[in-house]
């Protein structure tokens, strides 16, 4: 089972695809998002946000702030903006 993950800006889609994991800088602190995660709405912070996609290599993303939604294994990201490099591979 995998995550549908959208990634979005205020002017574009950023990245979307399937993942296994995310991590993110919610305000209260980092949220780990999985398969089957309850449903959520986080605020996000400054930070990291990384993403394991199936079947490619990590992502990671410098984001300023933004939000969090999570349903039935579908997670959007919207994202005030990215900071230095949009995506980063690892």
């Amino acid at each position: 089972m995998a995550l549908n993950v959208e990634v979005v800006a205020t002017d574009r889609t950023i990245w979307s695809g399937e993942a296994r994991a995310i991590s993110a800088p919610a305000a209260d602190g980092s949220i780990g998002i999985r398969p089957g995660h309850q449903p959520v709405l986080a605020v996000l912070r400054s930070g990291k946000v990384d993403i394991t996609p199936t079947g490619e290599d990590n992502l990671e993303l410098d984001v300023t702030g933004g939000f969090v939604s999570v349903d039935h294994d579908t997670v959007t990201i919207v994202i005030d903006e990215t900071v230095e490099s949009e995506m980063n591979s690892d």
